[in-house]
């Protein structure tokens, strides 16, 4: 398989590391506006030569196509803050390339009930041209990282296997990472974090569909495993609510993250001050967006690895029912900081987010998953990538409880 990365920035960089040495790869384009930094990863690799470097803007579908024509790539790797997903969705399907996204096209809030009602959810662009890429004969996969992706598969094999029937699929994240030496350091891009985290959260109930809270709702204590231990979760927007119910006969789903009281608070306060604007304004006469001003001043969380200490948690809770009796799910995945520098060089959260892309451009290379059109990784068979996750140092757990027992 070719594959054309756009974006080699910390999840972009993970990608080039767990991908290098499997057989299947025959060429990985690594693709960046940041020409310097797209050269730092490709000397990070075993062989240079399987892994071309062009500098790309990732707001330019003429140039995404000319790259993807140049090096006759089967497949474009969206490894980019999501406010470009429109652009390079739009020129894999203008290439005649397969698609690959983290995260889906952007959602915008309903104009006069945005803590009640959705308006443009996330993946709508992308799902309003799926009969496109479908008669096309193209595949894109959207929502491929690991929340969501991960959490998606692990919500499939659970239908599958682990239920008779399914109450709610509820994703999970929390963590007890330290970062030392900064007074505020995130550890996955900040861009994405702010929108997902302001933005209203979105809840799918079977019968209402899709619903709107407002930030921070709905606060639960969750317990996560491998020593992490009790972490606040809450109420976030995030693409498993919006793949999961298309593809996973339940009855409710949600996804609540572990922020934090400390982090919150700073997200409020961008919001407060209008940080968190990704419209730019002018400044001396320069156009600049809040949102970039306050990412550039950020430290890199690709850079972060060798300050950060502790695990990170992704996995999807499920409850329902099998042979007539409750049950309780938590399927998950940690990842511990010390052993991803130790093994890979990059720190744990981008590590753990490009595991799952590698593993599903594998299936896809093999020809195990197979598909048209735009499709979730619900869409696909889970246990072939379960079955894989050992062999990709990427094992997982099960937490099962019976009610009564």
């Amino acid at each position: 398989m070719k594959v054309l990365l756009i974006g080699t920035g910390g999840v972009g960089e993970a990608l080039a590391v767990v991908a290098q040495r499997r057989p299947w790869l025959e060429k990985l384009v690594l693709a960046d506006y940041n020409l310097k930094r797209a050269r730092e990863v490709r000397q990070r690799l075993d062989n240079p030569r399987r892994f071309p470097v062009e500098q790309v803007d990732a707001r330019d579908k003429k140039q995404i196509v000319a790259l993807a024509r140049k090096h006759g790539v089967d497949l474009i790797m969206n490894a980019v803050d999501p406010v470009f997903n429109e652009a390079i969705f739009d020129a894999a399907y203008a290439a005649g390339c397969h698609y690959m996204d983290m995260a889906m096209t952007l959602s915008a809030p309903h104009p006069t009930a945005p803590h009640s009602q959705p308006g443009v959810k996330l993946g709508d662009y992308q799902f309003e041209r799926a009969a496109k890429w479908e008669k096309k004969g193209l595949l894109a996969l959207v929502g491929m990282g690991v929340e969501p992706g991960l959490a998606d598969v692990f919500a499939r094999y659970a239908e599958k296997h682990l239920f008779d029937e399914i109450d709610e699929v509820g994703v999970r994240d929390g963590a007890n990472l330290v970062v030392r030496g900064y007074a505020f350091a995130p550890t996955f891009s900040i861009w994405t974090t702010i929108e997902e985290c302001l933005n209203p959260p979105i809840i799918w109930e079977q019968g209402r569909g899709w619903y709107t809270t407002p930030p921070f709702s709905e606060p639960e204590v969750f317990d996560f495993p491998e020593g992490i231990g009790p972490v606040e979760c809450v109420n976030v927007e995030h693409e498993e609510v919006l793949l999961v119910p298309r593809w996973v006969k339940c009855k409710r789903v949600t996804f609540k993250y572990g922020l934090g009281d400390e982090f919150i608070g700073v997200l409020k306060t961008l919001a407060l001050l209008g940080l968190d604007k990704k419209e730019p304004v002018r400044v001396k006469g320069v156009a600049v967006a809040p949102r970039d001003v306050v990412a550039a001043v950020l430290p890199d969380p690709a850079k972060l690895g060798g300050h950060m200490s502790g695990k990170t948690c992704a996995g999807t809770w499920v409850t329902g029912t099998k042979d007539g009796k409750r049950r309780e799910v938590y399927l998950y995945q940690v990842a511990d900081n010390a052993a991803c520098m130790e093994k890979y060089g990059v720190q744990a959260v981008v590590w753990q987010t490009a595991v799952g892309p590698v593993m599903a451009m594998e299936l896809l290379a093999e020809g195990v998953w197979q598909g048209k059109g735009v499709l979730g990784p619900e869409a696909f068979d889970p246990d072939p990538f379960m079955a894989r996750m050992a062999g990709y140092d990427f094992p997982y757990g099960v937490r099962d409880s019976w009610a009564g027992g």
